[in-house]
């Protein structure tokens, strides 16, 4: 069962961070963040663990559902001096990764912060992100083929 999409504006803009976090570069995310030169307290609550998820799809998108496979994921939750808490899940094994998604998870609990983080970092991930599928949507152009079919009359 799909998740209902969040109503409130902090949901929306935190699902968006999240996202981009998971989806970004793990190099140009730590390269941005040493850019920044944030460095809070923290202790993991949870984490990093590695696991599986299993994935479901549907044929035609509407058809009965099946197990198409899994998927690697890494979780973690950390908690920062002051106790807010922050979440992160991405696929694969990055185990760095999940743990500074998480503290930019938890940081952006703060107006004035998650401000300051969406310009420095996520922002930029965002173009990225945007620009590698670019790339991957102009390889992918350029391999497509058109068929069509002639109509030759009747004889």
């Amino acid at each position: 069962m799909p998740t209902p999409e969040p109503t409130d504006d902090r949901t929306k803009a935190r699902r968006h961070r999240l996202s981009v976090l998971a989806q970004s570069n793990a190099s140009l995310l730590t390269q941005r963040w040493n850019d920044l030169g944030i460095d809070p307290e923290c202790e993991l609550v949870r984490g990093p663990e590695i696991g599986l998820l299993a994935l479901r799809g549907r044929m035609g998108g509407g058809g009965a559902p099946f197990n198409l496979g899994e998927a690697t994921a890494t979780r973690a939750t950390v908690r920062l001096a002051d106790g807010t808490t922050g979440h992160a899940m991405v696929l694969g094994r990055d185990q760095a990764k999940v743990k500074l998604a998480a503290v930019i998870d938890a940081l952006t609990r703060d107006e004035a912060m998650a401000a300051r983080l969406d310009e420095a970092i996520i922002a930029p991930l965002e173009a990225a992100i945007a620009a590698r599928d670019a790339d991957r949507a102009a390889e992918t152009a350029a391999t497509k083929v058109d068929f069509f079919t002639m109509v030759r009359g009747d004889d």
